[in-house]
């Protein structure tokens, strides 16, 4: 076992555990992920190298589609909250060049090759976070937004609250809240519809590494809004919503569950389940924006007709 600051790990014959602190110092990504066991197959390398302040880091450098967290962050995170870098004290450099050596020595014969599935396990459904204009939620199965009156394009309340089944995703797409305009945004399978003023995405596309945050599987994208506040498929973050630590575990784990559903062999018989019937209240409330949104001249006589008529259905 070594100690580090805001984590420590236990070496398995074939795996480490990574156990984060919960300390008001700890980042708070680490803390909400609590412990990650990471298999020797998941690695490619190890590295030692000096720190700040009379620290040295040792850093397990997972292989590229590893881990579905670094493939939907997509290089965006930041030193402090990567999770497979340790912080020590320099006094316990030789310590933990040990452990290093020994690490490197479990390291399989495909440490230097692209991983071809997740070998990481990722954050557990079901989850949710509040994003700037609606909430996010995640069962395993899908995703749902219900949209905020407060934050909510007229584009997205027009097209009414979204439930997106995980099997008609091919990827999901993450910007970090820390940026400028962060999101995060489904992105369904290719389809041959291009609504007008689109922004077509071309896939292929494996996101380890890549800058804009886009984490993809092998199909091409739906083309779709250009901005991320009128697409339906996407919530927005900003003013302290869409917190990194709620809303990468949550891309993390769509992406993932994505991912195991494209390889997985089709069922014999396609399932069908009745809709869930709506909270009265909560109808109430939908309609009561809606209006709002009609005397304001944000939605026509007709959308509001057939918006108020689609949720009066649900009840």
């Amino acid at each position: 076992m070594l100690a580090g600051i805001h984590a420590t790990w236990e070496f398995d014959t074939d795996s480490v555990l990574i156990r984060y602190e919960r300390g008001i110092r700890t980042p708070r990504l680490l803390q909400s992920l609590r412990e990650r066991r990471v298999p020797h197959t998941a690695l490619s390398s190890v590295t030692l190298t000096p720190g700040k302040r009379g620290t040295v880091v040792l850093r397990a450098v997972p292989r590229p589609g590893a881990d579905p967290l670094l493939e939907a962050a997509a290089g965006q995170l930041k030193d402090g909250c990567d999770p497979y870098r340790l912080v020590l004290p320099a006094a316990r450099e030789t310590l933990a060049e040990y452990y290093a050596d020994e690490l490197r020595a479990c390291l399989g014969p495909d440490a230097g090759e692209p991983a071809d599935r997740f070998l990481v396990a990722a954050p557990e459904a079901p989850m949710q976070f509040k994003a700037y204009d609606g909430r996010a939620g995640f069962d395993g199965e899908r995703i749902s937004f219900r949209w905020f009156w407060t934050g909510a394009s007229s584009e997205k309340w027009k097209a009414g609250d979204q439930t997106f089944p995980v099997t008609d995703l091919c990827g999901v797409e993450w910007r970090s809240p820390e940026g400028l305009e962060g999101y995060l945004r489904l992105l369904p399978k290719a389809s041959d519809r291009v609504p007008p003023g689109a922004d077509a995405l071309a896939g292929p596309v494996s996101g380890a590494g890549l800058g804009t945050g886009t984490a993809q599987s092998v199909h091409p994208v739906i083309p779709r809004p250009a901005r991320a506040d009128q697409d339906p498929a996407a919530v927005i973050f900003g003013l302290g919503y869409g917190p990194v630590h709620e809303s990468l575990p949550f891309a993390a784990a769509v992406l993932e569950s994505v991912r195991r559903r494209q390889s997985a062999p089709p069922a014999a018989t396609p399932l069908t389940t009745a809709a869930a019937r709506r909270d009265p209240a909560d109808i109430a409330e939908r309609i009561h924006h809606l209006g709002e949104l009609h005397r304001a001249g944000l939605v026509t006589d007709e959308e509001f007709s057939a918006k108020k008529a689609q949720l009066l259905a649900e009840l």
